[in-house]
């Protein structure tokens, strides 16, 4: 029993086992294409380490206890065991076959279970029971043999990677985001450098984020917070070619050395936004994670998110707490010399730190903690998940037998006939309806909502001539049928001028009105330089605000927003509603059609194109709206004016 410190006791292999028994009970094993593991050479890990550390790391092989003792004692929380180098190189060689399977087009996207983890690892040295840092060497691998020049790497740890920061420090093509538990410098691993102000050195700078949780307790609304107000829109104007995530899970609930509360599908919210970037390439490497039934959770909730399957429905109150938006709000003041999408957001200083509620919770009720973790010797294990086509889950009609033309797969389903559709919309709008066109357009529309709304199809997608009478027909459909929270989002649809008698039906009654009244104001409008502005500052918050439980999408004919703008839209609202979503497209250009069906059915999100920030007007408009609303939907509270 090679263990030198309890500190040891909770890295145990049954992280690995109980993550993987619990993806067989949930069927995911079967689904997934596995990736052989290999070990990582040692040029591989040269890459980042240097000879010197990676002799020692060699020599470990053959030491007796006294001496593994001994050149442990040489680094911080690591300790040695004969097999432990053979691991480690495990590790990075199944890292760098999961890079490869994707990098090479063989798979979209996958997850790496591997022990040890890495990101504490440093050039010269093992720390917090890591050898070799397998991120790093993944981004340093990945640059070397595909030419890569622009890598993102999240690492949602609940302790800072600061040997990843270490070795990136002064790279600009590798932006390096992490979010910890930090309290002021008094949570490991307790460094000056792991506080916002670590923007990156030389021409690094800006390009290392460090989002210090200062309070443990946080929870899902502060995780997403995080990623709209400071991660997702720097990632969109960075552009990754390749996305890899330290995916520690001991940010989660239940966690002893997180002390987190943060439930395990917000982790498939977070893998959701990340597979919008870099055309879907996403690979996902396990760091931490003590508490194994909350480990197992999210881990399942990642793999399946990875595999196509709907977001879950996020649970919490949506309200980040205090201490979260003054770690966001110095985040964005720290990164404003460095990101346009910052430019105009105004000359804010960052805000003062409140050292005062230091080892204090964020008053929200904490869950019940951890269980008892059994004492086992350091072992490895490594399994690599991939993903393979997600069941069918989209649905549209044939009515103009277009729908060869559409991407598979997709579920056709028959339309109602003349009679149905007039007992449905009797006395509602009747005389709207009188045209057999308008009728026969009904007809498929509501074929389809019904499939989404007995949830025998996850979402679907209508043409119409006349959207503005099917969304309101759909919304009355849905309300009657048993669906209370609705939110309906308008691009470039003239609905809301036009047609007032619309409003104030799906507005009015469920009390959003003026709110979704500014999200088709915004969207009318937007362009690219605006569209990630209004989408990510303004309009996801506030729909995670309200957690719908269906959302509408309607597209008009008269865009000024492009396939890409719409398309990444439909992408980045399928983490509502359980990925619920019923389009209604006005448009007849089929090139649209087939991209937001592609959406749908969980393809990569097209490249959106160079960033180009928003105009000052845009962002003082969006401003002014945040300002208004942040007190009923307190999500946007970490980009305006805080107002207590």
């Amino acid at each position: 029993l090679l263990i030198f410190s309890p500190i040891c006791d909770i890295e145990v292999p049954e992280r690995l086992s109980s993550s993987y028994e619990q993806l067989k009970r949930y069927h995911l094993v079967e689904r997934c294409v596995h990736v052989p593991a290999r070990e990582g050479s040692e040029e591989e890990i040269l890459l980042v380490h240097s000879s010197e550390y990676l002799e020692v790391a060699k020599s470990t092989q053959t030491m007796n206890e006294e001496e593994l003792r001994r050149v442990s004692g040489n680094y911080d929380a690591f300790f040695f065991h004969p097999n432990t180098y053979r691991c480690a190189r495990l590790a990075v060689g199944a890292t760098l076959q999961l890079v490869d399977a994707v990098m090479s087009g063989k798979v979209c996207n996958g997850m790496a279970l591997v022990r040890p983890p890495g990101h504490h690892s440093q050039r010269n040295a093992a720390n917090g029971f890591c050898l070799f840092n397998n991120v790093a060497i993944a981004a340093e691998y990945a640059k070397l043999k595909y030419r890569l020049q622009r890598i993102l790497i999240v690492d949602w740890d609940v302790h800072h990677g600061q040997g990843t920061q270490y070795i990136f420090a002064e790279d600009p093509s590798v932006l390096y985001f992490s979010w910890h538990r930090y309290e002021h410098q008094e949570f490991w691993p307790s460094l000056k450098e792991s506080d916002y102000d670590a923007v990156g050195l030389g021409r690094g700078k800006g390009f290392n984020i460090n989002l210090p949780w200062n309070n443990v307790g946080m929870g899902n609304s502060d995780y997403l917070a995080a990623f709209f107000h400071v991660l997702l829109p720097v990632a969109f104007e960075f552009d990754p070619e390749l996305v890899l995530v330290s995916s520690g899970y001991d940010s989660g609930i239940g966690d002893p050395e997180g002390q987190m509360n943060a439930t395990p599908e917000v982790f498939a919210h977070l893998t959701h936004f990340l597979m919008q970037l870099a055309n879907g390439k996403l690979c996902v490497i396990l760091e931490g994670g003590y508490h194994l039934k909350s480990l197992s959770e999210s881990v399942c909730m990642t793999v399946k998110t990875l595999l196509g399957d709907p977001v879950p429905q996020i649970t919490g109150e949506m309200a980040p707490c205090l201490s979260a938006i003054e770690s966001i709000q110095n985040v964005r003041a720290a990164h404003k010399p460095y990101w346009k999408w910052l430019m105009y957001e105004g000359n804010y200083s960052s805000l003062s730190s409140s050292k005062s509620l230091k080892n204090n919770n964020c008053g929200r009720k904490h869950c019940s903690q951890c269980m008892e973790i059994n004492m086992h010797t350091m072992n490895t294990e490594v399994l690599c998940f991939v993903d393979k086509l997600p069941p069918i889950k989209t649905a549209t009609t044939d009515s103009k037998g277009s729908a060869h033309l559409l991407p598979v797969p997709i579920h056709l389903v028959k339309e109602m006939d003349k009679t149905e559709i007039k007992a449905l919309v009797s006395g509602f709008y009747a005389d709207l309806v009188k045209e057999d066109k308008t009728l026969l357009s009904l007809g498929s529309m509501l074929a389809i909502l019904d499939k989404i709304l007995k949830k025998e199809v996850c979402n679907g997608i209508a043409e119409s001539p006349t959207s503005s009478i099917s969304v309101a027909v759909a919304l009355r459909h849905s309300v009657q049928f048993g669906f209370q929270r609705l939110s309906c989002f308008l691009v470039q649809l003239k609905v809301l001028q036009d047609s007032p008698y619309l409003f104030g039906l799906y507005l009015g009654i469920w009390g959003f009105t003026f709110v979704l009244n500014s999200f088709s104001l915004l969207l009318k409008d937007a362009e690219g330089n605006d569209f990630f502005s209004a989408v990510l500052g303004f309009i996801l918050p506030i729909a995670y605000s309200y957690q719908p439980n269906l959302t509408v999408i309607a597209v008009g004919p008269n865009r000024s927003l492009g396939i890409s703008g719409i398309c990444l839209l439909f992408a980045l609202l399928q983490g509502l509603a359980e990925s619920r979503i019923f389009a209604v497209i006005e448009d007849t250009d089929i090139n649209l059609m087939r991209s937001i069906a592609k959406a749908l059915v969980g393809a990569s999100t097209p490249h959106f194109g160079v960033y180009v920030p928003p105009t000052q007007e845009k962002v003082n408009k969006i401003k002014i709206l945040r300002d208004q609303f942040q007190q009923e939907w307190k999500m946007l509270q970490c980009s305006g004016k805080l107002s207590i």
